[in-house]
Parts: structure tokens; sequence; C-alpha cells
């Protein structure tokens, strides 16, 4: 389907994809069964500057628009959420560092995570505070020339590998009027790297339980003013939560390709299973699911870069999307029969990922919430 992008936006579409097929795809499976992060894939695919693409080319980065990195993120999905994931999360965290920094805070940060010699990571949920960010608990007290952070993050992508983490902690009990966000150097004092969590997909990403005990950093290390983290956060989530729609696309449109394959070769009763008007049927679902799924990610992109808000939209898309992967790469199991439950099998490992993808940046039910008290209103 001809979505009308532009030359600009095809070539790196293009450059995204064959980086995606030619040299993460033939790693796929192994980077799931191995659960190890690596790094050099990263640093590789930011080589070619797939990890700052919507970045100001004032501070190093591709300077495309929002819709040219979702295109990204789709074609790096398509081959692993491995690769995909940690560059989504890295991406995500220069928004803010762009939007709420100092001049200083950029220089130092934003070029480094351009180049990929820097790794980015988000920490803001924790053991009791997940979808509810304001019963964050992780305190920063404030103290002679900066704060003391104190608490634990769990389920931090990127964590213990990320040089810089952008951390949500309490400054006041205020709710969410009480969150403050600050940088915090991976090798600052009492700041601890805990378990590597075990999880059902995205095996290939390193998310680790992160914990502060008396952790010290500077007044000069505190993103934005104190207690605007909620808005720190949330204007990072919003857009984050659009690559995760578009990183669900590239899940589901894997499984089809997958599926397709196995119903051209396989036979059963005499002919190919891709002759069977019932699997055809699923088939053509799937596609028609995907790409419905395709447009409302392109069109939430483009209101991005139009200036408008799109927060609900950005909710409808993520929704949307990870639904559509969940129920499309379950339909690609189906299609493998005892294949498809067998981890031999790519359409395993997109099943496990596309569970993820429902649950991280805001788990549907809150998806749900938020549209809903957009057309309802708060009363």
């Amino acid at each position: 389907m001809d979505y009308g992008l532009t030359d600009d936006q095809r070539a790196i579409q293009r450059l995204a994809r064959d980086f995606a097929q030619d040299i993460v795809a033939p790693l796929a499976d192994s980077l799931d069964s191995d659960g190890v992060f690596r790094r050099d894939l990263f640093e590789r695919a930011a080589s070619l500057g797939l990890a700052s693409v919507p970045l100001s080319a004032d501070w190093g980065g591709g300077g495309a628009d929002y819709l040219t990195y979702l295109l990204v993120i789709e074609a790096l999905a398509q081959a692993s959420m491995a690769v995909a994931g940690p560059i989504s999360v890295h991406t995500l965290c220069q928004f803010p560092i762009a939007a709420y920094g100092t001049d200083d805070q950029r220089r130092a940060i934003l070029p480094k995570m351009a180049t990929g010699e820097w790794l980015a990571a988000f920490a803001l949920t924790e053991p009791n505070a997940g979808s509810d960010t304001a019963a964050l608990e992780t305190s920063a007290s404030k103290v002679d020339g900066g704060y003391l952070l104190n608490g634990t993050k769990v389920f931090i992508t990127n964590g213990g590998d990320a040089e810089i983490t952008i951390v949500m902690a309490r400054t006041s009990p205020e709710g969410g009027k009480g969150i403050t966000a600050f940088l915090v150097p991976k090798d600052t004092a009492g700041f601890g790297i805990g378990k590597k969590e075990r999880t059902l997909g995205n095996r290939g990403t390193s998310t680790r339980e992160l914990i502060f005990t008396d952790c010290f950093v500077p007044d000069s290390a505190r993103l934005g003013p104190e207690g605007a983290g909620q808005r720190v956060a949330l204007s990072a989530l919003a857009k984050g939560r659009v690559s995760v729609a578009a990183g669900s696309v590239g899940v589901a449109q894997a499984a089809i390709d997958h599926a397709c394959r196995h119903l051209k070769q396989r036979k059963q009763f005499g002919q190919r299973l891709a002759e069977f008007q019932g699997l055809q049927f699923m088939v053509a679902d799937m596609a028609t699911q995907t790409e419905a799924a395709r447009a409302l990610v392109y069109a939430t992109g483009r209101m991005i870069d139009a200036g408008q808000s799109a927060v609900t939209e950005a909710s409808m898309a993520k929704l949307f999307a990870t639904d559509m992967a969940m129920k499309v790469t379950t339909d690609a199991v189906q299609l493998f029969g005892g294949y498809g439950f067998s981890e031999e099998y790519p359409v395993a490992r997109l099943f496990r990922d596309a569970k993820g993808a429902q649950i991280y940046e805001g788990t549907n039910q809150i998806q749900r919430v938020l549209i809903a008290r957009d057309f309802l209103g708060k009363d």
C-alpha cells in the first residue's frame, strides 16, 4: 500500500530494512536463545544513523521526522525486537533531554547518544509503581549541592548497560506533582545494578533491576524543574507508545511472512496448506489487521510531525497495534501447527515478543482508560 512516503523517507526505510534483514535477521533466533544484549549490533545501527533518526542535527542526529523514525523501528522489529527495543528506548530518552535539558546537558549527552558511544535507559517502573506513576517511591532527598537517591527500579530496558539513565524520583509527597527527573551516569557511586529479569519475550535485551543507595547526584543532574518529572516522563512516553505500535506492526508482518512461506511449502491431504480456503481466510484477516494498524501508526506519526498533541491517538495506536500483533502471531503459531509450538521455529519467538508489547509503555488496559477519559471527560 502506498502511504505517500517521500524519497528521503523511503531511503532511510531501505537502509533500516537492509541492515535488519542482512545483519540482524540471521541472528534473531540466537539473540533470543542466548538472552544476551548485543551492544555491537546497537553500535553498528548507530553508525548508520539508526539510533538517532529524529534527533536534531544540531546534536548529531538525523534530523528526520517522526514518521521516518517509526519506519525504522518497524523494519528493525520485523527482524528482531532484541535490536528494535533497545533502540526505541534509547531514542525515547533523547526527547526529554532535548526538550527539558540545559544547554550543558544537551552538549554533554546527546552527541554521544547519537553516535552510539552512550546508550540510554529510562527508569520509571518500580515494584509498587507501574501504571500508577503517582505511586512512585524512589526518593530524592535534597542535600547540600544536590540530591540523594534511594529506591529500586525494575524491568528497565538497557538497564545496567546504559551509560546514562533518566531516573524518576520523588522530591515531595505531592503525588504526581512531587516527582522529579534526574540524569544519572552509570558510574555514579550508590548506583547499583541488580538482577537481570527472566522475561517471556524480548530476551535479547538487557532488562534489569536498578538499585539506588544514597546515590548522590548534583543539582546539575536534574532534568527540568523540580516537581516536573511526571510531565517529563509523559512527554516521552506518549511518543514512545507510537514506537511500540510500530514495532508491533513489524512483528506482525514477520509472522505473516513466515506463515505464508510455511503454507506454501507444507502439504497435507495431497495439497499445499496454502490451497485450503480456511487457512487462506486466516491469512487474509492477518494481513488486513496488520495493514490497518500500520495505517494508524503512520497517521499518528504524521500528526506528531504536524505539531499536534496526538496523545490519545498514540494510546489508540499502541492499543490497536499491540493487540493486533498478539492476535496475528497467535494465528501464525496455529498455522504452523505442531511446528508452531516448537522453539525451533521463529513464530514462537514472535508470539512471545508480541505479548510484551501489550504490557510495557503502559498496559493496554491503561490505554483504554486514557482513551475513554479523553472522550468522556475526567468527571
